[in-house]
C-alpha cells in the first residue's frame, strides 16, 4: 500500500500499525512510503508541529469523525451491478434535490434506497444528493464538510454512498452530489497545516477562502480537481453540483471551472456516459455555461435564483431582502423568456448593475430552476415551506408554471406532496463554544428582519434537526395525495409533449393582465390565474382540449378560456 501526503514546507511521517514510519519527500514536496497495511487499516501523519497525528487530507474514510485516523479504503473491492448503466443526460431531465439525514427517519444512504421507488413513480430523472462528504458531529446540513474525500460515516459510509448510486442506478435514476469548494467547516479542517490550502484574498461568508492562484496553488486546484474525478470514477456519480462558485476567487488565466470542465469531459469521453457539472453563482453571468469554443467555461447548467424569486415573490406577495425587485408579472414573463431578471439591470438589494444577458442561442436546459430549495426554505426564520404560505390553489399554480417552463426543473424533497415540516437550519457542533456562536449569529441575523429570537429555531436543539425530517405517512392523506398526483402528471406531460421540454428561449412567448399570464410553447398553451375569482383569459389561438387543469370547472371557449380562481391549466391549441 503506497501512502502520500503533500507537505511541502514541513517534515511528516507515517503512523501505520502503532508505528511512526519516516517518509521519502520528492521535489514537490510530496512525501511516499510503501507499507503493508490491508484495506480496513487506520492511519494517520505526524506533522512537524502538530500536538497530535492527523487524519489524511486526502482521507477515504473515517470511521471515528473527522478528528480520528482516517483507514484504507480500496474502491475496487466494491462489487457493483451497474455496468449496463449508459448515464442520464442533464437536458430534458427533472431533477430531485435531497438530505440524506432528513429524507427518511433513520437519515442513511440504505434507508434512502428503500424511497426511491416513490421517486421512479413521480417521474424524476437525477438526484441530487445535498453534501455528504464528513464534518464534524452527526448531523448538518453538510456545507461545513471538512474532509473532501471521504463520505461521511454517519450516512453510511464509502459503501453506503455507493449502494446508493447503485441501486438508483438499477433504477434509472442518475444521481447527482452537491460539493463545496469555497471553503473548509469551522472544525476538524486539518487539510491546511499539512500546505497552503487556504487563500491569501481573505475570507468569504462561510470561511476562509481556498488557494487557487496563489503561491503552490497549483497543487490545491489538483487536490479539487482529483476530488471532482473521484465521485464521477470511483462512485459512479453521473453529476455535480458546485456550491456558491462566486466565492472561488481565481485571477488564472485558465479558471478552476474551466480546468474541471475541461477533465470531467475527458472522464466523459473515457466512461462512455455523460457527466454534469452544475453551478452555483450569484454573478448571473451565462459565461459560466457558454461552451469553450465559444469562451465560456463550458459547464452543462447553472442554478437560476432569478426564475425562483420571479415565482416565490410572485405567489407569495414577500418583497423583502433580495425579493424586492422581483413579484411583478412583468418580470415573470422577463424570466420564462430570459432566464434572468437581473442582466445587466440595476439591482435594488445590491444597489448595482447586476447580471449579463443571456443569448437566445443559449438553451434552456443549462439553467436549473425551482419553486423551492434547501436554502430558499432553511435559510427562512422557521423553514416555512410554500405550502405553509400558499393556499393548495397557488401552491397548484405554482408548480405547473415551473414544470412547463422551458429550463431543468428541480423538486426539493417533499415539495411534490405539499409537505407539512419544515426544513430548518440544523447544526451538531460538539465543541460548545462553535454551538453557542452559531445560535447567537443566526438569531441576531434574523432580530435585524424583526423576528424575535424565541421565534427562531435553536440549530443545536435536536429537536430542530427531528422536526426537518420528512413524514412519509402524509403521502397518501387529503390534501397531500392531490398535490402528489398533479405533480406525476406535470411530469408525465412534460415528458409526453416535446414542446413542454424544448429548451429554446427564442420560442417561449408570454402575455399577461391583471393577475392572469399565459405562456405559449409550441402548440402547448400554460394558463394561470392569480386571483381570489374566475376570470376569463385570451389564449390568442384556438384550444382543442385541456390536457391538464389544476381545478375543476375549466371552460374552453373560441380563443378563451375561462379560469376557476387560483388555478391553472395546460391546453393544446391548433
Amino acid at each position: 500500500m503506497l501512502f502520500e501526503v503533500w507537505v511541502p514546507e514541513k517534515t511528516v511521517k507515517l503512523l501505520v500499525a502503532g508505528e511512526e514510519r519516516a517518509m521519502e519527500r520528492d521535489e514537490s514536496g510530496w512525501w511516499r512510503l510503501s507499507v503493508d497495511a490491508e484495506p480496513g487499516s487506520d492511519y494517520a501523519f505526524v506533522l512537524e508541529g502538530a500536538e497530535s497525528p492527523l487524519p489524511d487530507p486526502r482521507s477515504p474514510w473515517q470511521p471515528d469523525g473527522v478528528h480520528g485516523p482516517s483507514r484504507v479504503y480500496d474502491h475496487s473491492s466494491f462489487a457493483w451491478t451497474d455496468q449496463a448503466w449508459t448515464g442520464k443526460q442533464l437536458p430534458g431531465a427533472v431533477l430531485y434535490e435531497l438530505h440524506v439525514g432528513t429524507f427518511t427517519a433513520l437519515g442513511t444512504f440504505d434507508a434512502a434506497i428503500e424511497r426511491l421507488d416513490h421517486l421512479v413513480d413521480l417521474g424524476v430523472d437525477l438526484v441530487e444528493l445535498l453534501p455528504v462528504n464528513a464534518f464534524n458531529g452527526e448531523y448538518n446540513w453538510g456545507y461545513d464538510g471538512v474532509c473532501w474525500y471521504a463520505p461521511h460515516e454517519p450516512y453510511g459510509g464509502p459503501d453506503g454512498l455507493k449502494r446508493f448510486v447503485d441501486a438508483a442506478h438499477a433504477r434509472g435514476l442518475g444521481v447527482l452530489l452537491d460539493v463545496v469548494y469555497n471553503h473548509f467547516g469551522p472544525s476538524g479542517a486539518y487539510a491546511p497545516m499539512f500546505a497552503p490550502y487556504l487563500s491569501p484574498h481573505g475570507t468569504n461568508p462561510w470561511g476562509d477562502s481556498i488557494n487557487l492562484d496563489g503561491p503552490l496553488s497549483d497543487e490545491v486546484r489538483r487536490y479539487i480537481a482529483d476530488n471532482v474525478l473521484m465521485w464521477l470514477r470511483d462512485y459512479h456519480v453521473d453529476g455535480l453540483r458546485l456550491d456558491a462558485v462566486h466565492a472561488l476567487v481565481d485571477h488564472s488565466a485558465i479558471n478552476l471551472l474551466e480546468q474541471l470542465a475541461v477533465e470531467v469531459e475527458s472522464l466523459s469521453a473515457h466512461l462512455g456516459r455523460p457527466l454534469s457539472l452544475i453551478a452555483e453563482s450569484d454573478l448571473n453571468d451565462p459565461k459560466l455555461i457558454t461552451p469553450r469554443e465559444a469562451g465560456g467555461f463550458g459547464l452543462q447548467a447553472q442554478w437560476d435564483d432569478d426564475v425562483h424569486h420571479a415565482l416565490h415573490a410572485l405567489l407569495t406577495g414577500e418583497r423583502q431582502g433580495y425579493y424586492g425587485d422581483f413579484g411583478s408579472l412583468d418580470c415573470l414573463q422577463t424570466v420564462l423568456e430570459g432566464a434572468f431578471f437581473h442582466a445587466g439591470t440595476w439591482s435594488t438589494f445590491r444597489q448595482r448593475t447586476h447580471g449579463r444577458p443571456v443569448s437566445s442561442k443559449t438553451p434552456g436546459h443549462r439553467f436549473v430552476a425551482f419553486l423551492q430549495n434547501h436554502d430558499q426554505i432553511g435559510n427562512r426564520a422557521i423553514g416555512d415551506r410554500l405550502s405553509a404560505l400558499l393556499s393548495p390553489g397557488l401552491l397548484k399554480v405554482g408548480a405547473t408554471l415551473l414544470l412547463t417552463a422551458p429550463f431543468t426543473p428541480m423538486l426539493f424533497m417533499g415539495e411534490e406532496w405539499a409537505a407539512s415540516s419544515p426544513w430548518q437550519f440544523f447544526t451538531s457542533h460538539p465543541e460548545p463554544e462553535l454551538a453557542d456562536a452559531v445560535r447567537t449569529g443566526r438569531r441576531r441575523e434574523f432580530a435585524r428582519h424583526g423576528w424575535a429570537s424565541s421565534d427562531v429555531p435553536d440549530p443545536q436543539d435536536p429537536a430542530t434537526f427531528e422536526r426537518s425530517k420528512l413524514d412519509w405517512d402524509e403521502l397518501g392523506k387529503p390534501g397531500h395525495a392531490e398535490i402528489l398526483a398533479l405533480y406525476k402528471q406535470l411530469i408525465a406531460l412534460r415528458r409526453q409533449y416535446a414542446d413542454l421540454s424544448d429548451p429554446w428561449l427564442s420560442k417561449v412567448e408570454v402575455w399577461h393582465g391583471d393577475q392572469f399570464v399565459v405562456i405559449r410553447r409550441g402548440a402547448c398553451i400554460v394558463a394561470a390565474n392569480l386571483a381570489p375569482v374566475a376570470q376569463t383569459v385570451s389564449l390568442r389561438s384556438v384550444p382543442s382540449k385541456v390536457l391538464l387543469a389544476t381545478s375543476p370547472g375549466v371552460v374552453l371557449q373560441r380563443d378563451r378560456v375561462e379560469l376557476p380562481a387560483e388555478s391553472a391549466v395546460v391546453v393544446a391549441a391548433r
